[in-house]
């Protein structure tokens, strides 16, 4: 008689366990400033919505940007663990930064060294998710770690609230409790994660010459045209909470739509990684950009709360739906030994299309008010849909796009 197989969260590995509880720990840290920053922004140091739109872009796409150097590094290197301690590091130590700030100038340097940090270790971290996790629970790998790095960010906002209403708005107060959680995640990664052997001792080659280039290969450059449509689609969340105030929500409530966001997106992650594993990924994209015009169809309609709600709930399913799986298309079209740098690029090109998202959004809403920016994200959203119908170039790995 054979016994029951394992669920695949009993055969993760436990340094993909530790990579998730380090995400956690970080995204508490960062959400707690994150989901409050837009309202200090704006309420404290008397920012606009464009200029909110810009500093979002320009820090998020910093990291976006930053990852194709760091995962180019990491590949010729064969390390990918030292470069993640020193990206999380570096987001531990801009938290202080945020307390402190007078002016927006402050606010954009620490978004900056943030979001750097982020960079710098976001493409060895998901390389070393790849390296780590069997092939066939890859998926699984990569929902738990969206999973577990998605709990941290609905607990950073609702800790957000709680320290809000106990310390009557205070939100510098709330910005140092932050840096805690901050510097435990980088303690637990020194200690918790152990560099894979393969790559230990390996000849080094630059990543970055143009017979390497090529080996990427077709199915790898579709996923990077996706995933950067996807990015434009899908603007800076810092919104959300602009939208949520716009419907008269308590100062210290308006944390509660990241809080709501957050806890669908950390419950769909991993279930949808694990559907990943065994259905077309282009079919699931498709279903998670359905879904995300929705969100922006009732996000557009009324800011009411309820609205508003309803809104960040769906945009919530859809990260779960796509992000994971858009991690794993990546590691599945790209070379062992180039995923770092597969990541990279990635993530460069998604890079652009947030900054040029994150800024269009702002000055439609400064220009035409919230509507007209959540209709011009459901229009994106239609042209990639459109661009799911090409074909998807053939490749060994690729095949599961289809």
């Amino acid at each position: 008689m054979t016994s029951k197989p394992h669920s695949p969260l009993r055969q993760l590995p436990a340094g993909i366990w530790a990579l998730g509880f380090v995400s956690l720990l970080m995204d508490i840290s960062s959400e707690m400033i994150h989901s409050l920053l837009p309202l200090f922004m704006v309420g404290v140091l008397g920012a606009s919505a464009l200029t909110v739109g810009l500093i979002e872009g320009v820090a998020e796409s910093t990291a976006l940007i930053v990852k194709v150097f760091s995962g180019v590094i990491s590949d010729y290197l064969g390390k990918r663990k030292a470069l993640a301690v020193v990206g999380y590091a570096m987001g531990a130590l801009s938290k202080p930064l945020f307390a402190l700030a007078p002016t927006m100038g402050w606010v954009l340097t620490a978004r900056f060294v943030d979001r750097i940090g982020k960079g710098v270790r976001g493409a060895p971290r998901d390389a070393l998710v790849a390296d780590i996790a069997p092939p066939e629970l890859r998926g699984a790998a990569f929902g738990l770690r969206q999973s577990l790095d998605t709990v941290g960010a609905f607990l950073g906002p609702l800790l957000g609230v709680g320290l809000m209403l106990l310390w009557a708005n205070d939100f510098r107060a709330v910005f140092w409790v932050a840096v805690v959680p901050g510097v435990l995640a980088v303690l637990l990664l020194v200690v918790g994660v152990r560099e894979p052997a393969v790559h230990v001792g390996e000849r080094k080659v630059n990543p970055i010459r143009r017979e390497n280039i090529w080996r990427l290969g077709g199915a790898y450059a579709w996923v990077v045209a996706v995933g950067a449509v996807f990015t434009l689609a899908r603007f800076s969340e810092a919104f959300l909470v602009l939208r949520a105030q716009q419907g008269g929500m308590a100062l210290a409530w308006v944390p509660l739509v990241m809080v709501a966001m957050n806890l669908v997106y950390a419950a769909s992650a991993y279930p949808f990684g694990q559907l990943s594993d065994r259905m077309s990924h282009r079919a699931l994209l498709a279903w998670g950009l359905v879904v995300l015009i929705a969100a922006d169809l009732v996000l557009a309609s009324d800011p009411h709360w309820t609205r508003v709600l309803l809104g960040v709930v769906l945009w919530g399913v859809h990260m779960g739906m796509t992000q994971g799986l858009l991690a794993t298309m990546v590691a599945d079209t790209a070379p062992p030994d180039l995923r770092g740098t597969a990541f990279g690029v990635f993530n460069l090109v998604s890079g652009l299309s947030m900054l040029v998202a994150s800024v269009l959004a702002g000055f439609l809403w400064d220009r035409w008010g919230a509507s007209f920016t959540f209709y011009a994200g459901a229009i994106f959203c239609v042209i990639a849909l459109l661009g799911l119908l090409r074909p998807v170039p053939s490749a060994g790995p690729a095949s599961r796009v289809q």
